[in-house]
C-alpha cells in the first residue's frame, strides 16, 4: 500500500530520528476518572473536567520532551496537546470510551462531536481507534467491526492522516481475560488479529498491539505466579510468529502492566528478533501518580512526574533500542 505524501510527513513527525515511534499515552477517560475518584475517596462525578485536563497537561508537558509523540483524547486532552514539547507529535483518539454493553460483541462507537477532519484541524498527526476484537467471535459481530474499520480507514485516507488501530483481545464467552485459559489463547488471538488488520482494505498504517503473552503465566518471568502457560522458548516463538503475521508497522502497548513488566516484555521482543517499530506506553509510565495527584494536588504530581515519570519513560526508551524504523516494515526509503 502506497502512502500519500501527507501521511509520510505526519508519520515522520510521530517518530524519532531513527524512525522509531516512542510515544506516550494519556487518552484514558472514564477509567482515569474512576481511579482519581477512588484515590480521593469521592464520587466519580466529583472529578471535574478541569481536574482531568490539569492531570493530562502535567503529564504531557513533563513527559513529551522524552517522547516522539503523545496520544490524547479530544474530550479532556486538547489543552494537553498544546502543552506538549515542540518536537513531539500528536495522536488523537476518535472512539467513544468503552463499548456498547447492551449487545454482545463489545461493539465500538465514535465520539459524536468528532470527525477525522476535525482531528486534522486540531493539529493531530494521527488518528487512533481502539476496538475490542477476537477472531473467534461470531462472524456477524466481526463483520460489523470490519466495516467500522473500513470506514475509518477510508476517512483517514481522504484526509491524508495516519491511522493507528489498537485492538484488545477478549473472550466472547465471558471468561476471565486475566486467567490462565485466556493466557493460553492470547498468542493466537494477537497473531490472527494482526493478520486481519494488515489487509489493505482496512488502510491501517500502524497496528497498536498487545504483547502476545501474559507474563504472570510465563515461566521464569519476574511476575510468574507458578501456573505455566508458556516456557520462555515458547514465549519467544509467540513473539516471532506474531511479528511475522503483520505486514504493517506495529508498536506494542503497555496494557496497564507495571513499568518493570513492560520493559521485561520489550527485552523479550528484542531477544526474539521482532521487527516492531516502537511503543505507545501509558499507564506503565504514570499510573502510580494517580493517588499522588488525588491526595496532594498538582505540585506533588509535577514533582512525581519529573522524578519517577521521567525515569519510567527513559527506561522504556532504553528498552526499545532494537526497534526498527516504521518505514522498514513497508520496504520504503526513509522519508527526507
Amino acid at each position: 500500500m502506497k502512502l500519500s505524501e501527507g501521511k509520510i510527513k505526519r508519520m515522520k513527525a510521530l517518530a524519532n530520528d531513527s524512525g522509531v515511534i516512542s510515544a506516550a499515552a494519556m487518552d484514558q477517560r472514564g477509567s482515569l476518572q474512576k481511579s482519581l475518584a477512588t484515590a480521593r475517596g469521592v464520587d466519580v462525578h466529583d472529578i471535574t473536567f478541569a481536574m482531568m485536563s490539569e492531570f493530562k497537561v502535567a503529564v504531557s508537558r513533563i513527559l513529551t520532551p522524552y517522547a516522539s509523540a503523545i496520544l490524547l483524547d479530544p474530550e479532556f486532552g486538547l489543552e494537553a496537546g498544546q502543552a506538549r514539547a515542540p518536537r513531539s507529535g500528536l495522536i488523537l483518539a476518535y472512539e467513544l470510551s468503552g463499548y456498547d454493553n447492551t449487545r454482545p460483541g463489545r461493539l465500538p462507537d465514535l465520539l459524536p462531536h468528532v470527525s477525522v477532519k476535525r482531528i486534522v484541524d486540531w493539529g493531530a498527526d494521527a488518528v487512533k481507534i481502539l476496538i475490542y476484537y477476537t477472531p473467534f467471535d461470531e462472524p456477524q459481530v466481526n463483520d460489523i467491526k470490519h466495516a467500522f474499520i473500513e470506514r475509518i480507514g477510508a476517512e483517514c485516507e481522504s484526509n491524508e492522516i495516519p491511522f493507528f488501530l489498537e485492538f484488545v483481545g477478549y473472550d466472547p464467552k465471558g471468561g476471565d481475560e486475566k486467567g490462565i485459559e485466556y493466557a493460553r489463547q492470547k498468542p493466537e488471538i494477537v497473531k490472527k488479529s494482526m493478520e486481519v488488520f494488515s489487509r489493505p482494505e482496512y488502510r491501517v498504517d500502524v497496528l497498536k498491539v498487545e504483547v502476545p503473552v501474559n507474563a504472570e503465566y510465563l515461566e521464569g518471568s519476574s511476575v510468574y505466579k507458578g501456573q505455566k502457560a508458556y516456557s520462555r522458548e515458547e514465549a519467544l516463538r509467540h513473539f516471532r510468529e506474531t511479528s511475522a503475521a503483520a505486514s504493517r508497522p506495529f508498536i506494542y502497548l503497555s496494557a496497564g502492566v507495571s513499568n518493570a513488566v513492560f520493559t521485561e516484555s520489550l527485552a523479550m521482543a528484542s531477544e526474539a528478533g521482532t521487527d516492531y517499530s516502537g511503543v505507545l506506553c501509558g499507564r506503565a509510565t504514570w499510573k502510580d501518580a494517580i493517588p499522588v495527584y488525588a491526595k496532594q494536588g498538582l505540585k506533588a504530581l509535577e514533582e512525581w512526574l519529573q522524578r519517577e515519570g521521567v525515569r519510567n519513560i527513559q527506561a522504556v526508551n532504553a528498552a526499545t533500542q532494537s526497534a526498527k524504523p516504521w518505514y522498514a516494515k513497508l520496504g520504503i526509503a526513509p522519508p527526507l
